[in-house]
C-alpha cells in the first residue's frame, strides 16, 4: 500500500479532531447551560440537580470537526428520585422530569426554544449545534446487604435502569486494553468523519456510537497511520458481511441497531466498500504519490490531501532558489573578503 500516513494523520490533526478554541467554546456554553438550568430550577422552586455528567461523544473525546458546527453535546443532570416528586407528592414520570428540565432552562432568550425530546431535553444554538439535557435519578434501594445505588433515565417508555458513565468508562476500558489507545480514538474519529463526509448519507448511515462500537471492535493498531485506517474500514465491512447487528456495550439485551437486516448498518458497510474500492489503486506497483493522495480525497470527498502535494511542488521549486540566492551572497561575501585582505578595500 503507498505510504501516504503521514498524510492521513496530518488531516485528521488538522481537518477531523477538533481544534481547542472550539473546545473551550462548547464547554463554556455548556457551563452557561448548567448555570442557566439551576436558577431555573431554583427561581421555579424545583429540585436541584446532584450532579452533571457530561457523555456521548463529547465525554470520550471522539468528536469531529463539521463545517456546520452540526455538533452533538450530550450533558446528562441528575437528580434524586426522592426530590422528583409532582404538586400532589406523587412520584414525577419520566416525561414530567423532562418538562420540568425543559422549563428551567428556557429563559426566553433562545432564538428557538428548548425541545423536549424523546430521551432528553433539546437546547438550541445560534451556531448550529445543540446541546442534549438527558434526565436520571439516583434510585437507592435498602437491602439485606444495605444500600444500593442505581441510576435511571427519564426515557420515552418510562424510568429506565442507564446511567451516562458506564458508556465513557466502557471506552476508556476498550482504549487501556488496546495495544494503541490513542491512535484507536484517532482512527474512531476518522471512521466517523468518513461517515459525515456527504451532506446526503447523513441521515442513512449507522449513528456514530455504533461506529464506535465497532472501531473498539476491530482497531488493530499499526506503525502506519493509513495502513491503520484502511484495515480498521476492512474489518469492519467483513465483520458487518457477517452480521448487522451491534450489540449496545453496557446494556445487557439492547442493541444499536434495528433487527438482523438494519439498513443503517448496511448503508455503512456499503460506504465502506465503496472506500476501499477506491482505494485500490494504492496497491498497484505503478501508484505515484499524486495518484494516492487523489484517492484519498475521493474518500472523504476533500482536497486537502492533493493540496498537500501542491504545497510540496511549491516548496520543492522555492528551495533551489534559495539555495543559489543564498550561494550568490556567500560568494559575493567571499570575494568581498579577498579584496579587503589584499589591500584592494576603498578608504574613507
Amino acid at each position: 500500500m503507498f505510504d501516504c500516513a503521514k498524510d492521513v494523520r496530518a488531516y485528521h490533526d488538522q481537518d477531523v479532531t477538533l481544534p481547542k478554541s472550539e473546545q473551550d467554546a462548547m464547554r463554556d456554553r455548556r457551563n452557561s447551560n448548567r448555570t442557566r438550568l439551576r436558577n431555573g430550577l431554583d427561581k421555579a422552586g424545583k429540585p436541584k440537580p446532584i450532579e452533571f455528567v457530561k457523555q456521548g461523544s463529547y465525554a470520550m473525546k471522539t468528536m469531529c470537526r463539521d463545517p456546520d458546527n452540526d455538533y452533538d453535546i450530550d450533558d446528562g443532570v441528575y437528580f434524586h428520585k426522592k426530590d422528583l416528586v409532582g404538586d400532589r407528592e406523587a412520584e414525577m414520570t419520566s416525561l414530567q422530569a423532562r418538562w420540568m428540565v425543559r422549563d428551567a432552562v428556557d429563559d426566553g432568550k433562545f432564538k428557538y426554544a428548548p425541545e423536549v425530546r424523546s430521551n432528553c431535553v433539546r437546547v438550541f444554538y445560534e451556531k448550529g449545534y445543540h446541546v442534549d439535557l438527558p434526565v436520571y435519578r439516583r434510585v437507592v434501594t435498602d437491602t439485606v446487604f444495605g444500600e444500593e445505588v442505581h441510576y435511571e433515565l427519564a426515557a420515552s417508555s418510562g424510568w429506565k435502569r442507564s446511567d451516562a458513565r458506564d458508556v465513557s468508562d466502557w471506552y476508556e476500558d476498550q482504549r487501556a486494553a488496546s495495544a494503541n489507545g490513542i491512535q484507536l480514538r484517532r482512527i474512531n474519529r476518522d471512521l466517523k468523519k468518513y461517515a459525515r463526509s456527504r451532506y446526503s448519507w447523513r441521515g442513512s448511515i449507522l449513528s456514530g456510537f455504533g461506529i464506535s462500537v465497532l472501531t473498539t471492535e476491530k482497531f488493530c493498531a499499526k506503525d502506519r497511520e493509513d495502513r491503520a485506517l484502511y484495515d480498521a474500514m476492512v474489518a469492519i465491512r467483513d465483520r458487518l458481511n457477517w452480521n448487522l447487528v451491534v450489540a449496545h456495550p453496557v446494556t445487557p439485551g439492547d442493541t444499536i441497531t434495528s433487527g438482523a437486516d438494519d439498513a443503517k448498518a448496511r448503508y455503512f458497510r456499503a460506504k465502506l466498500t465503496e472506500a476501499i474500492d477506491t482505494l485500490e489503486p494504492l496497491f498497484q506497483a505503478d501508484c505515484t504519490r499524486e495518484k494516492a493522495l487523489n484517492c484519498w480525497d475521493k474518500v472523504f470527498a476533500t482536497t486537502f490531501f492533493s493540496e498537500r502535494l501542491e504545497e510540496e511542488q511549491r516548496a520543492s521549486v522555492s528551495a533551489p532558489a534559495i539555495i543559489s540566492s543564498a550561494g550568490l551572497l556567500s560568494a559575493t561575501a567571499a570575494a568581498a573578503d579577498a579584496v579587503s585582505s589584499a589591500g584592494g578595500g576603498r578608504h574613507a
